[in-house]
């Protein structure tokens, strides 16, 4: 099918994309998931992870996003994410870092009963995805 559909990705404090696309695909609860203009609708949840859009040059675009929601109709998507940065934007010493607590904290304190294990894997794979987006070391 030709033709683009509008793809917005905002956030809490920012419009991240504004812009018309060819294609998205994004990490939703049951698997990755695309939308091409005259796309049934439908809401979701999504994980965390990238969304790869094509915008309408033919170019490959990526987004981190932390979880939040989607909601795909025929011409528009719209991402309601808990964060998202464009993929230029991660800062990889940052996510690295993040890693690397992440990783102590489940390591050291896992003999602890106070440990949110749910909260300190949560910021493991945030921290993991980034820096499999960036191209960062540390992640296979």
């Amino acid at each position: 099918m030709a033709g683009n559909i509008k793809l917005e990705i905002v956030t809490p404090e920012d419009a991240v994309v504004d812009e018309e696309v060819k294609i998205v695909m994004a990490p939703g609860a049951l698997g990755e998931f695309g939308v091409l203009p005259g796309h049934t609708t439908f809401l979701t949840t999504l994980n965390v992870g990238s969304i790869r859009y094509v915008d309408d040059s033919g170019s490959e675009r990526y987004v981190f996003v932390s979880g939040g929601f989607a909601e795909a109709l025929p011409d528009k998507v719209t991402i309601l994410a808990e964060s998202a940065e464009r993929r230029k934007n991660i800062d990889v010493s940052r996510a690295q870092a993040a890693l690397d607590r992440a990783q102590k904290r489940l390591a050291e304190d896992a003999a602890k009963e106070e440990v949110d294990f749910a909260r300190a894997k949560a910021a493991l794979n945030r921290a993991m995805a980034r820096l499999r987006l960036a191209g960062g070391s540390g992640v296979a």
